[in-house]
């Protein structure tokens, strides 16, 4: 049968698309050469291809060997139509978005390169001053940082343990100046390098993940990705964490200061959460957030840009160890002992702060992950799997 339009032309008004989605609706015999002239195009592809569409269905995985960035659905759920259709928004967002990171961008060596950021998976990286967060702060109405703290943090606390009622509007009112700069800028994430300084970033970052959008602390910049990819992508925040290995438990234990309270995403309920200051210095203002036990999570990180680090498991306890972070909680993982040896894969290099972080989401991501990692164009690792 001959094709109802001219291939190549197609292939070259698509150029300028930010994805194709394919429907394979028949082919007999040889190579599919139609198809084969769209996925070179090298354009994030999703190719949709119920069973007794034609015979060409074997040749469509050379393309994976390939690497090309093309997901591939052999399946007659047509509700995968819509999960395909989800894949694609993740790297025409990723295309238009801008991250600002205050005082400049902390991690790999790759994802502190705003060119190769732009490059491998499209957003702008933009380095602000902290100086310029100070002053706007000094321009918020400090009446609306008063409505601030009561409506989203005050009223609904828990409770309150060390911090003061001005603490934590100061703390509003950096949530504000830091929402005025990503709306000037057009921002949808923000890091920063100063966020132990004062005022703390952590309720700022809180409530940016609980919008929908990426806050993330200490200028983890590989951290911010990821959960930019993942928010896309599954729709829910990112919690990063200074995770230890417990072997006793077959585990994985996570702290930090900073967390969403809307874990399960931006139209879920808020967790309990209890309003403390920040362990390592006792000064500031960060969270106590009550995760729900028993929940299934997925552990990850983006590595280097070119490589996804994940772990699956599952929430099996709430601890409160005076030598951690505020919010803590236990993840069950397949192996802990290959988890502690295969720390980082032997692809994630750097500093503490690089080479600890990782993000805990709420969700089992394993097999959705392996389509997202082929249209982003990194590896996929299951950290601990091998030693």
């Amino acid at each position: 049968m001959v094709p109802p339009a001219d291939v190549a032309a197609v292939a070259e008004k698509a150029q300028g698309a930010d994805g194709l989605f394919i429907v394979h609706l028949s082919g007999h015999g040889g190579d599919p050469p139609v198809i084969s002239k769209l996925i070179d195009v090298g354009l994030p592809t999703v190719l949709f291809s119920q069973p007794f569409s034609g015979h060409h269905w074997m040749y469509f995985p050379q393309w994976h060997k390939e690497g090309k960035k093309v997901v591939l659905m052999p399946t007659s759920d047509w509700r995968d139509i819509d999960r395909g259709v989800g894949l694609l928004r993740v790297p025409s967002k990723m295309k238009h978005t801008r991250i600002l990171a205050i005082g400049g961008p902390h991690g790999s060596a790759a994802a502190c390169d705003p060119a190769q950021v732009k490059e491998k998976l499209g957003p702008d990286l933009v380095t602000i001053p902290n100086e310029r967060v100070l002053q706007v702060c000094e321009t918020i109405d400090p009446e609306a940082a008063v409505a601030e703290a009561e409506e989203y943090w005050l009223g609904p606390a828990q409770e309150i343990v060390e911090p003061t009622r001005e603490e934590i509007i100061v703390s509003a009112r950096y949530y504000l100046a830091v929402r005025k700069i990503m709306i000037e800028e057009r921002a949808q994430a923000v890091c920063s390098v100063h966020c132990m300084g004062e005022p703390r970033g952590c309720l700022t970052f809180s409530k940016l993940n609980d919008l929908g959008y990426v806050g993330s602390c200490e200028g983890d910049i590989d951290s911010t990705l990821t959960m930019l990819m993942f928010g896309y992508d599954f729709g829910v925040p990112g919690f990063i964490t200074d995770p230890v290995i417990d072997t006793a438990k077959n585990a994985m234990v996570h702290f930090h200061c900073t967390s969403a309270t809307k874990l399960d995403g931006p139209d879920g309920q808020r967790r309990p959460f209890i309003i403390r200051n920040q362990t390592d210095t006792k000064g500031g203002v960060a969270l106590q957030v009550e995760n729900r036990v028993g929940q299934v999570v997925t552990c990850a990180k983006l590595a280097n840009l070119d490589t996804l680090l994940f772990t699956p498991g599952k929430i099996t306890e709430i601890s409160r160890d005076p030598l951690a972070c505020r919010t803590q909680f236990t993840q069950v993982v397949p192996d802990a002992r290959r988890l502690f040896l295969n720390w980082g894969a032997d692809v994630l290099q750097g500093d503490m702060m690089t080479l600890l972080h990782r993000v805990v989401f709420y969700g089992d991501f394993r097999k959705p992950l392996e389509d997202l990692a082929i249209l982003m164009g990194v590896k996929l690792i299951e950290e601990g799997g091998t030693v």
